[in-house]
């Protein structure tokens, strides 16, 4: 491979071919990891800002002295190892549905290398998210019912731009309520999203829980110089 491309590793997926790969920005004189998904960019370790903060924002407002959290999307891992730097943490799952994705983390070939997966703490699970949001068992199919104090979540790209046509369901008001239905008294439901907020949706949140907000995430874009606005929603459930 050349010094300035190297494919880690590939894999034939229910959706599509799944790449990852590191690559040289000459520009930025740096590595960047990134994984591509039918030819298009799905994620890279080039920003992480908004990924950290989807977990360090709503954990912050957790009142729960050891709280079990879920969190939907494993990607490269920094959402999740972020939940992990907060020691009080009692428990973490993390639902993938692609099962490479989380033999990535098992293999350590990620910058995060095997952090995750040697936690005690820390659980990932292939399985579909939004499947189990709407299951009747739950996310937990070995606790029946079991709920979270916070569920976080980055696997679209947005509220109303979807990776699989078929999440649409679980941002409607009956997604809303029955997510809603799986946080503890007290607990947070967060969502990353790659747009500035957006009131509509914001809206529905509040429809469905007791509190509602929107938190901008901005950071500088070296390569196309400027500041991007990204979001982590927020839905809180009555204590």
């Amino acid at each position: 491979m050349s010094h300035f491309f190297e494919e880690l590793d590939y894999s034939k997926t229910p959706l599509g071919e799944l790449v990852l790969r590191r690559r040289r920005i000459l520009k930025l004189d740096r590595d960047v990891v990134e994984v591509i998904l039918n030819d298009e960019h799905l994620m890279s370790d080039y920003f992480t800002v908004s990924e950290i903060a989807l977990a360090n924002i709503p954990m912050a407002l957790l009142a729960a002295d050891a709280p079990d959290i879920l969190v939907g999307g494993l990607g490269l891992g920094y959402t999740a190892d972020a939940v992990l730097g907060h020691d009080h943490v009692r428990s973490l799952t993390v639902i993938d549905y692609l099962a490479p994705v989380i033999r990535w983390h098992h293999q350590g070939i990620l910058p995060l290398g095997t952090t995750l997966s040697d936690d005690p703490r820390c659980t990932l699970v292939e399985g579909d998210f939004f499947a189990l949001a709407r299951s009747s068992n739950g996310f937990d199919p070995q606790v029946p019912g079991r709920c979270f104090d916070g569920i976080f979540l980055d696997i679209d790209h947005t509220p109303d731009f979807y990776l699989n046509p078929s999440h649409a369901g679980f941002y409607s008001d009956d997604g809303l309520h029955r997510l809603s239905g799986q946080l503890k008294p007290g607990g947070i439901f967060a969502l990353w999203s790659n747009d500035p907020p957006q009131e509509e949706f914001l809206g529905r949140l509040r429809q469905h829980f007791a509190r509602a907000q929107a938190k901008e995430v901005v950071f500088f874009n070296p390569l196309l110089e400027e500041d991007c606005v990204q979001t982590v929603y927020m839905g809180i459930s009555r204590d």
